[in-house]
């Protein structure tokens, strides 16, 4: 099995051959020459400082179920519980969405860190989907049907704790934690793009059903691609399953969902779908809205997934 690339934004012919073949194989590769390194190290900075502030802090921006962003720390994956906790918030530069975002308080300089880092990852994203584009042959007018939006897009802040990220007074009537820190899954968006620390435990699924090690590699930004993009290639790209796998020690990540406008209607691209297509319409908003509340609580069933609308 070949490792997952690495490919730069300034992707030769060469590369692009490279790249379509790893989303082809399991939808991940790690993108270099995106110049910002020193961002993501203030960012990473102030992500620490966050998790390792006084719990009552991070209750204070608790989620619930009428408000999804904010601090969560008792998450499913396939309906077991996630070793970790997180915090969520969506596109801070517009008026409208940032009221729904939750920010502490008394984190000086946490909420301005974020909004840089939505900006440039907002960006990063573009370009990135402009190089799978070129990987896909798509050219002129047909660029513009696979795209997405930033004011959709979300941010995660990860934090995988060694035990149970819940304290025991509070475990009664949860699920149990699964078996690997986060269980595996795809991401149901365009593409992902993810910060990992140098702890490792990430770990994507090839088609032979194997899995892949996506190591930490400093200076790159993982990528891994989503379910609107495989229903939209019509199965030639994968959305990338991954899982984590449980470390010795705590591991902070961090992934920028890009997601389509919420009306977007996701359907197989006439220019990839080669024959018929594979998959029925979906509205983004629906499917976004049943995968974020699977996430919350355990609804007795499986997650929805992008093969609910396979047609067979």
């Amino acid at each position: 099995m070949k490792p997952v690339p690495i490919i730069d934004l300034t992707a030769s012919a060469a590369s692009l051959e490279t790249l379509d073949a790893a989303c082809r194989e399991h939808g991940f590769f790690l993108l270099t020459g995106h110049g910002l390194d020193e961002l993501i190290e203030q960012t990473w900075f102030i992500v620490q400082e966050f998790f390792d502030a006084d719990r009552d802090l991070r209750l204070s921006v608790m989620r619930s179920e009428a408000n999804p962003l904010g601090y969560f720390d008792r998450e499913l994956t396939k309906r077991r519980r996630d070793h970790k906790e997180v915090f969520d918030f969506i596109d801070p530069r517009n008026e409208r969405l940032d009221s729904m975002n939750q920010w502490p308080v008394n984190l000086p300089g946490f909420r301005e860190s974020m909004v840089a880092f939505f900006e440039a990852f907002s960006l990063l994203s573009i370009r990135t989907l402009e190089l799978l584009q070129d990987a896909l042959g798509l050219l002129g007018a047909d660029r513009n049907l696979l795209t997405s939006s930033p004011t959709s897009s979300t941010v995660r802040l990860n934090h995988y704790t060694v035990g149970d990220p819940v304290p025991t007074s509070e475990r009664i009537g949860l699920a149990d934690l699964g078996e690997t820190a986060l269980g595996f899954h795809t991401d149901p968006g365009v593409l992902t793009l993810l910060l990992q620390d140098d702890i490792g435990g990430l770990q994507t699924q090839a088609l032979d059903g194997s899995w892949v090690d996506v190591p930490p590699t400093p200076g790159t930004v993982v990528v891994n691609l989503g379910d609107c993009m495989q229903a939209w290639t019509n199965d030639r790209y994968r959305a990338a399953v991954h899982r984590v796998l449980p470390v010795a020690s705590r591991r902070f990540s961090i992934p920028y969902f890009s997601n389509p406008s919420r009306d977007t209607i996701v359907t197989p691209l006439e220019q990839l779908a080669e024959g018929s297509p594979r998959y029925r319409p979906f509205a983004w908003r629906e499917f976004s809205a049943a995968r974020a509340y699977d996430n919350f609580t355990d609804l007795g069933t499986e997650d929805t997934q992008v093969t609910d609308f396979r047609i067979e």
